[in-house]
Protein backbone atom coordinates (compact mmCIF):
# COMPACT_ATOMS: atom_id res chain seq x y z
CA UNK A 1 0.00 0.00 0.00
CA UNK A 2 2.93 2.24 0.91
CA UNK A 3 4.56 1.80 -2.07
CA UNK A 4 1.37 2.57 -4.30
CA UNK A 5 0.78 5.56 -2.71
CA UNK A 6 4.66 6.43 -2.81
CA UNK A 7 4.75 5.54 -6.71
CA UNK A 8 1.40 7.59 -7.20
CA UNK A 9 2.82 10.69 -5.77
CA UNK A 10 6.21 10.43 -7.97
CA UNK A 11 4.11 10.09 -11.24
CA UNK A 12 2.39 13.14 -9.95
CA UNK A 13 5.67 14.47 -9.03
CA UNK A 14 3.92 15.40 -5.39
CA UNK A 15 6.99 15.61 -3.55
CA UNK A 16 6.45 16.64 0.25
CA UNK A 17 9.52 17.91 1.63
CA UNK A 18 10.55 20.84 3.59
CA UNK A 19 12.75 21.81 0.62
CA UNK A 20 9.57 21.86 -1.49
CA UNK A 21 7.25 23.39 0.42
CA UNK A 22 9.14 25.96 3.18
CA UNK A 23 12.22 27.10 0.65
CA UNK A 24 10.89 26.97 -2.89
CA UNK A 25 7.10 27.55 -2.33
CA UNK A 26 8.38 30.44 0.24
CA UNK A 27 10.51 31.95 -1.75
CA UNK A 28 8.32 31.73 -5.06
CA UNK A 29 5.74 33.43 -2.55
CA UNK A 30 7.94 36.22 -1.67
CA UNK A 31 7.82 36.77 -5.38
CA UNK A 32 4.54 37.09 -6.03
CA UNK A 33 4.38 39.53 -3.51
CA UNK A 34 6.99 41.72 -4.65
CA UNK A 35 5.16 41.80 -8.19
CA UNK A 36 2.09 42.54 -6.97
CA UNK A 37 1.75 44.55 -3.42
CA UNK A 38 5.52 45.79 -2.91
CA UNK A 39 5.94 47.25 -6.60
CA UNK A 40 2.34 48.36 -6.59
CA UNK A 41 3.41 50.10 -3.37
CA UNK A 42 6.51 51.53 -4.85
CA UNK A 43 4.58 52.82 -8.18
CA UNK A 44 1.81 54.37 -6.26
CA UNK A 45 4.05 56.03 -3.58
CA UNK A 46 6.21 57.71 -6.81
CA UNK A 47 2.81 58.88 -8.71
CA UNK A 48 1.87 60.54 -5.44
CA UNK A 49 4.95 62.56 -4.63
CA UNK A 50 5.49 63.48 -8.89
CA UNK A 51 1.84 63.64 -9.28
CA UNK A 52 1.74 60.71 -11.84
CA UNK A 53 -2.35 59.72 -11.30
CA UNK A 54 -1.47 56.14 -13.79
CA UNK A 55 1.50 55.41 -11.33
CA UNK A 56 -1.21 55.70 -8.38
CA UNK A 57 -3.66 53.56 -10.66
CA UNK A 58 -0.98 50.90 -11.75
CA UNK A 59 0.08 50.54 -8.17
CA UNK A 60 -3.63 50.26 -7.18
CA UNK A 61 -4.66 47.28 -9.35
CA UNK A 62 -1.25 45.77 -8.52
CA UNK A 63 -1.69 45.43 -5.04
CA UNK A 64 -4.79 44.29 -5.18
CA UNK A 65 -3.81 40.87 -7.18
CA UNK A 66 -1.09 40.35 -4.64
CA UNK A 67 -3.33 37.10 -3.70
CA UNK A 68 -3.42 35.37 -7.10
CA UNK A 69 0.27 36.81 -7.50
CA UNK A 70 1.03 34.67 -4.74
CA UNK A 71 -0.85 32.08 -5.31
CA UNK A 72 0.42 31.03 -8.71
CA UNK A 73 3.85 31.85 -7.97
CA UNK A 74 3.33 29.02 -5.67
CA UNK A 75 1.67 26.49 -7.93
CA UNK A 76 4.67 27.60 -10.42
CA UNK A 77 7.54 26.52 -7.49
CA UNK A 78 5.35 23.67 -7.20
CA UNK A 79 5.27 22.78 -11.10
CA UNK A 80 1.79 22.46 -11.07
CA UNK A 81 0.21 21.78 -14.63
CA UNK A 82 -1.60 24.58 -16.44
CA UNK A 83 -4.75 23.89 -15.48
CA UNK A 84 -4.18 23.66 -11.83
CA UNK A 85 -1.99 26.65 -12.32
CA UNK A 86 -4.09 28.85 -13.81
CA UNK A 87 -6.93 27.77 -11.75
CA UNK A 88 -4.68 29.35 -8.70
CA UNK A 89 -5.85 32.77 -9.14
CA UNK A 90 -9.59 31.83 -7.15
CA UNK A 91 -7.31 30.13 -4.64
CA UNK A 92 -4.88 32.95 -3.57
CA UNK A 93 -7.86 35.74 -3.93
CA UNK A 94 -10.47 33.53 -1.37
CA UNK A 95 -7.21 32.60 0.99
CA UNK A 96 -5.63 36.24 1.06
CA UNK A 97 -8.96 38.00 1.40
CA UNK A 98 -10.33 35.79 4.30
CA UNK A 99 -7.13 35.77 5.53
CA UNK A 100 -7.16 39.28 6.43
CA UNK A 101 -4.16 40.69 8.21
CA UNK A 102 -2.17 36.90 8.20
CA UNK A 103 -3.37 36.61 4.41
CA UNK A 104 -0.38 35.80 2.97
CA UNK A 105 0.14 32.39 5.60
CA UNK A 106 -3.12 31.95 4.66
CA UNK A 107 -2.41 31.77 0.84
CA UNK A 108 0.94 29.53 1.36
CA UNK A 109 -0.70 26.65 3.13
CA UNK A 110 -4.33 26.82 1.49
CA UNK A 111 -2.24 27.19 -2.22
CA UNK A 112 0.28 24.34 -1.52
CA UNK A 113 -2.73 21.89 -0.69
CA UNK A 114 -4.89 23.01 -3.25
CA UNK A 115 -2.26 22.50 -5.97
CA UNK A 116 -0.94 19.06 -4.91
CA UNK A 117 -4.72 18.45 -4.94
CA UNK A 118 -5.36 19.87 -8.17
CA UNK A 119 -2.14 17.79 -9.73
CA UNK A 120 -3.20 14.66 -8.20
CA UNK A 121 -6.22 14.60 -10.26
CA UNK A 122 -4.68 16.02 -13.68
CA UNK A 123 -5.54 14.03 -16.40
CA UNK A 124 -6.71 11.29 -15.13
CA UNK A 125 -9.92 11.92 -16.55
CA UNK A 126 -11.62 12.08 -20.18
CA UNK A 127 -12.64 15.81 -19.29
CA UNK A 128 -9.74 17.29 -17.32
CA UNK A 129 -10.64 20.35 -18.34
CA UNK A 130 -13.59 20.14 -15.85
CA UNK A 131 -12.21 18.07 -13.37
CA UNK A 132 -8.95 19.76 -12.39
CA UNK A 133 -10.17 23.43 -12.30
CA UNK A 134 -12.95 22.23 -10.50
CA UNK A 135 -11.19 20.47 -7.83
CA UNK A 136 -8.35 22.89 -6.98
CA UNK A 137 -10.77 25.76 -7.01
CA UNK A 138 -13.01 24.02 -5.06
CA UNK A 139 -10.40 22.46 -2.07
CA UNK A 140 -8.92 25.94 -2.38
CA UNK A 141 -12.04 28.53 -1.76
CA UNK A 142 -13.37 25.50 0.83
CA UNK A 143 -10.14 25.50 2.81
CA UNK A 144 -10.31 29.33 2.49
CA UNK A 145 -13.29 29.93 3.99
CA UNK A 146 -12.97 27.26 6.75
CA UNK A 147 -9.19 27.89 8.13
CA UNK A 148 -7.77 31.21 6.17
CA UNK A 149 -9.27 33.62 8.94
CA UNK A 150 -8.07 31.75 12.34
CA UNK A 151 -4.76 31.41 9.98
CA UNK A 152 -4.68 35.06 9.42
CA UNK A 153 -5.59 35.71 13.03
CA UNK A 154 -2.93 33.67 14.40
CA UNK A 155 -0.03 35.33 12.32
CA UNK A 156 -1.31 38.52 12.28
CA UNK A 157 -1.61 38.48 16.33
CA UNK A 158 2.06 36.98 16.54
CA UNK A 159 3.02 39.90 14.45
CA UNK A 160 1.67 42.03 16.48
CA UNK A 161 2.90 40.55 19.37
CA UNK A 162 6.12 40.83 17.86
CA UNK A 163 5.91 44.52 17.07
CA UNK A 164 4.24 45.57 20.53
CA UNK A 165 7.08 43.56 22.35
CA UNK A 166 9.95 45.32 20.22
CA UNK A 167 8.19 48.20 21.38
CA UNK A 168 8.08 47.37 25.37
CA UNK A 169 11.80 46.17 24.96
CA UNK A 170 12.55 47.64 22.01
CA UNK A 171 16.49 46.97 22.88
CA UNK A 172 15.92 43.32 23.27
CA UNK A 173 13.40 42.50 20.62
CA UNK A 174 15.51 44.95 18.01
CA UNK A 175 18.41 42.90 18.41
CA UNK A 176 16.42 39.29 18.34
CA UNK A 177 14.46 40.29 15.23
CA UNK A 178 17.07 42.10 13.46
CA UNK A 179 19.73 38.96 14.24
CA UNK A 180 16.77 36.80 13.20
CA UNK A 181 15.46 38.35 10.00
CA UNK A 182 18.91 38.98 8.53
CA UNK A 183 19.76 35.42 9.05
CA UNK A 184 16.48 34.37 7.65
CA UNK A 185 17.54 36.76 4.94
CA UNK A 186 21.13 34.84 4.46
CA UNK A 187 19.60 31.17 4.91
CA UNK A 188 17.43 29.68 1.36
CA UNK A 189 13.97 30.69 2.92
CA UNK A 190 12.30 33.65 2.29
CA UNK A 191 13.05 36.63 5.13
CA UNK A 192 10.54 39.17 2.87
CA UNK A 193 7.70 35.96 2.87
CA UNK A 194 8.33 35.55 6.44
CA UNK A 195 7.82 39.49 7.19
CA UNK A 196 4.82 39.62 4.92
CA UNK A 197 2.82 36.55 6.96
CA UNK A 198 3.14 37.96 10.24
CA UNK A 199 2.56 41.50 8.92
CA UNK A 200 5.63 43.27 10.54
CA UNK A 201 6.22 46.81 10.31
CA UNK A 202 6.72 49.44 12.82
CA UNK A 203 9.77 49.41 15.21
CA UNK A 204 9.90 45.84 14.49
CA UNK A 205 9.81 46.48 10.45
CA UNK A 206 12.69 48.67 10.82
CA UNK A 207 14.65 46.25 13.03
CA UNK A 208 14.27 43.89 10.59
CA UNK A 209 15.23 46.24 7.61
CA UNK A 210 18.14 46.47 9.59
CA UNK A 211 19.18 42.80 9.80
CA UNK A 212 18.96 42.25 6.60
CA UNK A 213 20.69 45.05 5.13
CA UNK A 214 23.61 44.22 8.01
CA UNK A 215 24.11 41.07 6.23
CA UNK A 216 23.76 41.93 2.59
CA UNK A 217 25.85 45.41 3.07
CA UNK A 218 28.24 43.58 5.55
CA UNK A 219 29.04 40.32 2.82
CA UNK A 220 29.24 42.77 0.05
CA UNK A 221 32.09 44.91 1.68
CA UNK A 222 34.07 42.16 3.92
CA UNK A 223 34.15 40.20 0.23
CA UNK A 224 35.06 42.68 -1.61
CA UNK A 225 38.64 41.67 -1.81
CA UNK A 226 37.89 38.39 -2.99
CA UNK A 227 34.99 39.20 -5.43
CA UNK A 228 35.64 42.96 -6.40
CA UNK A 229 32.73 45.15 -8.06
CA UNK A 230 30.84 41.84 -8.98
CA UNK A 231 30.55 40.39 -5.79
CA UNK A 232 29.89 44.07 -4.18
CA UNK A 233 26.54 44.56 -6.69
CA UNK A 234 25.41 41.20 -6.20
CA UNK A 235 25.39 40.96 -2.86
CA UNK A 236 25.05 44.71 -1.92
CA UNK A 237 21.67 45.24 -4.02
CA UNK A 238 21.18 41.14 -4.81
CA UNK A 239 21.24 38.61 -2.05
CA UNK A 240 23.89 37.68 0.82
CA UNK A 241 22.37 34.20 -0.10
CA UNK A 242 25.12 33.45 -2.76
CA UNK A 243 27.54 33.34 0.73
CA UNK A 244 25.60 30.25 1.53
CA UNK A 245 28.32 28.02 0.13
CA UNK A 246 30.78 29.24 1.75
CA UNK A 247 29.59 29.36 5.12
CA UNK A 248 28.68 25.77 5.10
CA UNK A 249 32.31 25.10 4.53
CA UNK A 250 32.99 28.03 7.20
CA UNK A 251 30.32 28.66 9.55
CA UNK A 252 32.92 31.51 10.80
CA UNK A 253 32.47 33.85 7.72
CA UNK A 254 28.92 34.85 9.18
CA UNK A 255 30.02 36.05 12.41
CA UNK A 256 30.60 39.60 11.39
CA UNK A 257 27.27 40.43 9.94
CA UNK A 258 25.29 38.71 12.27
CA UNK A 259 27.01 40.62 15.08
CA UNK A 260 26.81 44.11 13.16
CA UNK A 261 22.78 43.15 13.13
CA UNK A 262 23.30 42.78 16.59
CA UNK A 263 24.40 46.40 16.81
CA UNK A 264 22.02 48.25 14.48
CA UNK A 265 19.06 46.32 15.16
CA UNK A 266 19.15 48.31 18.44
CA UNK A 267 20.10 51.36 17.79
CA UNK A 268 17.83 51.32 14.64
CA UNK A 269 15.15 50.88 17.06
CA UNK A 270 16.42 52.37 20.31
CA UNK A 271 18.29 55.96 18.96
CA UNK A 272 17.05 56.36 15.58
CA UNK A 273 13.67 55.35 15.96
CA UNK A 274 13.74 53.82 12.59
CA UNK A 275 9.91 52.29 11.85
CA UNK A 276 9.10 50.46 9.09
CA UNK A 277 5.15 51.36 7.76
CA UNK A 278 5.19 50.41 4.11
CA UNK A 279 4.22 47.13 2.95
CA UNK A 280 5.40 44.22 5.06
CA UNK A 281 7.41 42.41 2.80
CA UNK A 282 9.65 45.16 2.32
CA UNK A 283 11.05 44.67 6.13
CA UNK A 284 12.65 41.21 4.98
CA UNK A 285 14.45 42.68 1.59
CA UNK A 286 16.87 45.02 3.03
CA UNK A 287 18.90 46.69 0.31
CA UNK A 288 17.41 43.92 -2.41
CA UNK A 289 16.98 46.37 -5.16
CA UNK A 290 17.13 49.20 -2.58
CA UNK A 291 13.24 47.67 -2.06
CA UNK A 292 13.65 48.30 1.87
CA UNK A 293 14.50 52.01 1.73
CA UNK A 294 11.88 52.64 -0.43
CA UNK A 295 9.68 50.56 1.74
CA UNK A 296 10.03 53.09 4.51
CA UNK A 297 10.11 56.02 2.11
CA UNK A 298 6.66 55.21 1.51
CA UNK A 299 6.28 54.70 4.78
CA UNK A 300 6.75 57.99 5.76
CA UNK A 301 4.26 59.10 2.58
CA UNK A 302 1.82 57.37 3.76
CA UNK A 303 2.25 58.31 7.26
CA UNK A 304 2.29 62.27 6.24
CA UNK A 305 -1.17 61.59 4.16
CA UNK A 306 -2.49 60.31 7.76
CA UNK A 307 -1.12 63.30 9.97
CA UNK A 308 0.73 60.86 11.87
CA UNK A 309 4.27 62.67 10.61
CA UNK A 310 4.57 66.20 9.94
CA UNK A 311 7.35 66.11 7.77
CA UNK A 312 9.98 63.88 6.23
CA UNK A 313 13.47 65.21 8.04
CA UNK A 314 17.07 65.36 7.50
CA UNK A 315 17.50 62.84 10.52
CA UNK A 316 15.22 60.56 8.62
CA UNK A 317 17.51 60.38 6.23
CA UNK A 318 20.43 60.35 7.51
CA UNK A 319 19.52 57.49 10.12
CA UNK A 320 18.28 55.26 7.12
CA UNK A 321 21.49 55.83 5.46
CA UNK A 322 23.50 54.75 8.44
CA UNK A 323 21.04 51.56 9.64
CA UNK A 324 20.74 50.91 5.50
CA UNK A 325 24.27 51.60 4.57
CA UNK A 326 27.35 52.93 6.29
CA UNK A 327 27.05 51.26 9.51
CA UNK A 328 27.06 47.90 8.24
CA UNK A 329 29.56 48.28 6.14
CA UNK A 330 32.14 49.67 8.79
CA UNK A 331 30.95 47.08 11.67
CA UNK A 332 31.37 44.18 9.48
CA UNK A 333 34.99 45.54 8.37
CA UNK A 334 36.13 46.00 11.36
CA UNK A 335 34.87 42.49 13.33
CA UNK A 336 35.89 40.77 10.08
CA UNK A 337 39.17 42.73 10.45
CA UNK A 338 39.37 41.13 14.19
CA UNK A 339 38.13 37.96 12.96
CA UNK A 340 41.21 37.51 10.10
CA UNK A 341 43.66 38.23 12.63
CA UNK A 342 43.02 35.55 15.01
CA UNK A 343 42.94 33.30 11.59
CA UNK A 344 39.36 32.49 11.65
CA UNK A 345 38.50 33.72 7.98
CA UNK A 346 40.39 34.56 5.62
CA UNK A 347 39.83 36.49 2.42
CA UNK A 348 39.63 33.77 0.15
CA UNK A 349 36.43 32.28 1.72
CA UNK A 350 34.30 34.70 0.75
CA UNK A 351 34.90 34.08 -3.15
CA UNK A 352 31.88 33.60 -4.80
CA UNK A 353 32.04 30.90 -7.70
CA UNK A 354 30.46 33.39 -10.14
CA UNK A 355 31.05 37.41 -8.82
Amino acid sequence: MTQTIGAFLARKNIEISVNRYLIKAMSAMAQGLFCSLLIGTILSTLGKQFDLEILVTVGKFAAQMSGPAMSVAIGFALQADPLVLFSMTVVGAAANTLGGAGGPLAVLIIAIIAAECGKAVSKETRIDILVTPAVTVFVGVVLSVLIAPPIGNAASSLGQLIMYATELQPFTMGVLVSALVGIALTLPISSAAICAALGLTGLAGGAAVAGCCAQMVGFAVISFKANSWGGLISQGIGTSMLQMPNIVRNPRIWIAPILTSCITGPLATCYFQLQMNGAAVASGMGTCGLVGQLGVYSGWVSDLEKGLKSEITTFDWISLGLISFVLPALLSLIINYGLKRIHWVKDEDFLLKVA
